[in-house]
């Protein structure tokens, strides 16, 4: 009875429902916005489904994709800290779900529900990493380690028992931005990788295991 317990606190859907957490359901298109950076911050967000980018706008009108949420995962929590305007841009890269908190309903159930306050913040500290890891990627990897974590990480290697393998459909461009590497260098590397057999077409793109080997090596 207890290892039951356990096994079902650790899934956020179950919490949040045992914790009386309510909201509303909204639905994204692949491709659509789901708030812009410098927006009004009032929500956290719930992934029941689909993927979201995370991105921040530089200079000459780029953006870097930080982060890529998935179900199980929450999004927007930095109103919870204070953060008065979104520091960030989101869109659904997939069909995707989402249920939406008021921040005064996730503060009241984080007051009132002690194990759901240490779950949650279990889940954020664990999201945190998970962006933290990409951002020194991006400042200190090879351009082929770079590419070789983006794709990994969005077939959630090491995150689930079972990967997903295959990928969103991705444009070469949005590729590019999330592994934050030119076209040109991304159409070479994609080539190879498929040469050394770490991603294959058939026809959708799929990351096989071997990929890996990329990311691990000194």
């Amino acid at each position: 009875m207890r290892t039951k317990k356990t096994k079902s606190i650790s899934n956020p859907h179950i919490f949040l429902s045992a914790a009386g957490v309510t909201g509303r359901a909204a639905k994204f298109r692949r491709g659509e916005r789901i708030y812009s950076q410098g927006d009004p911050a009032a929500t956290v967000m719930y992934v029941r489904s689909g993927r979201v980018k995370l991105s921040v706008a530089k200079a000459k009108r780029k953006e870097v994709v930080v982060a890529i949420f998935r179900p199980g995962d929450f999004l927007g929590e930095g109103c919870m800290a204070g953060q008065s305007r979104r520091v960030g841009t989101t869109q659904a890269i997939e069909h995707t779900t989402l249920l939406i908190i008021p921040k005064k309903e996730l503060l009241r159930a984080l007051h009132a529900k002690h194990e759901f306050a240490d779950r949650f913040i279990t889940f954020l500290l664990a999201q945190n990493l998970r962006t933290e890891e990409k951002l020194i990627g991006h400042l200190f990897n090879s351009t082929e380690k770079q590419l070789a974590r983006t794709l990994l990480l969005l077939a959630s290697y090491g995150e689930q028992p079972l990967p997903d393998r295959v990928l969103p459909k991705l444009s070469p461009a949005t590729l590019s931005t999330m592994a934050g590497i030119p076209r040109l260098r991304l159409k070479f590397l994609m080539n190879k990788f498929r040469k050394l057999g770490f991603i294959e077409d058939s026809p959708e793109l799929k990351v096989n295991k071997s990929l890996l080997t990329v990311v691990l090596r000194d």
